[in-house]
């Protein structure tokens, strides 16, 4: 945004009941019908949400090389509209009505099949809800997702009631990084696959500064401290929007395991940070439109690009 309020003040789109509103106009009308009612509800939200609309803009200008229009920033809006709804159905439905082109499978079975585990790390790119569909191609593999459900309690709150089970599995990032942690390797040590999000930082976790489309950004080091506490197979994970019903599900090597000697703690990080980053950056100029971080994503690091 273009003031320095953190993404953890922004509050929460829509509301309990405008969400269950639209879940049930969603279930009961179907997907073409709901899709119908996301152009108003994009236009209503890019009137009414200008921190995001800076927050667009700014973001837009680093990815597609120039100044964005207002076209450019309504496909970003709707995009992240379009994929919130499909969270919906593909928790209700599976894959169902949707074509999800899966990239790198072969690569993810050949790490389960090695029974330590795997972890998926991700970012706020498409919908991560994609990765749901590994719950049908690889049934006897469970899958726990790393999550703050205090974020959007009224969107988890609804989708919980759609998928009870869904919801039993997420490792609640809001609980302590011992609770993830602990979590997170009793997945792994049953040959599980644990997945999260890294590209975005809590108001009080440690961040380091990194290059990102031209410019220093903040991005967090939990997720790769945790790699080095599971020592397990990593995987990135992007699971792209590509319009209509289609998705198309990425997975990347990244690391065998991670390991951080204690005497090069800062400049193994800084490496995996910058290993992560390109590969967001490739993602994102292949789909601009799929980057989901409607906040000041490029704040002056200060000293928090110190801390580890």
């Amino acid at each position: 945004m273009g003031d320095a309020t953190h993404w953890r003040a922004q509050r929460e789109g829509g509301g309990r009941f405008a969400l269950w509103l639209i879940r049930a106009l969603a279930l009961h009308g179907g997907r073409r019908f709901a899709r119908l009612l996301l152009y108003p509800i994009t236009l209503y939200f890019f009137l009414r949400r200008g921190a995001e609309r800076r927050a667009s803009r700014q973001y837009l200008a680093r990815a597609l090389g120039h100044p964005p229009g207002v076209w450019s920033m309504l496909r970003q809006f709707h995009g992240y509209a379009a994929t919130t709804l499909d969270r919906i159905f593909l928790l209700a439905r599976g894959e169902r009505g949707f074509h999800i082109e899966v990239e790198g499978l072969a690569e993810l079975e050949r790490c389960l099949g090695e029974g330590r585990g795997v972890l998926l790390v991700g970012s706020h790119q498409g919908s991560f809800e994609a990765l749901r569909v590994l719950g049908a191609r690889c049934p006897d593999v469970p899958l726990r997702v790393v999550l703050d459900k205090g974020r959007t309690p009224a969107m988890t709150q609804l989708l919980e009631a759609l998928a009870p089970d869904v919801g039993r599995a997420v490792i609640d990032a809001s609980h302590g990084g011992a609770t993830v942690v602990l979590a997170a390797a009793e997945a792994c040590a049953q040959g599980g696959m644990v997945a999260l999000l890294a590209d975005r930082a809590g108001p009080l976790e440690a961040q380091r500064a990194v290059d990102f489309l031209g410019a220093p950004a903040l991005l967090p080091v939990g997720p790769w401290l945790l790699a080095a506490a599971l020592q397990v197979p990593v995987l990135l994970c992007f699971g792209l929007y590509r319009g209509g019903n289609r998705y198309r599900l990425v997975f990347e090597p990244f690391a065998d395991c991670v390991t951080i000697p204690r005497d090069r703690r800062v400049a193994t990080l800084d490496a995996l940070l910058a290993r992560y980053a390109a590969r967001l950056e490739h993602y994102v100029r292949e789909a601009p439109y799929n980057w989901f971080n409607f906040h000041d994503f490029w704040r002056p690091a200060q000293d928090s690009s110190g801390s580890t």
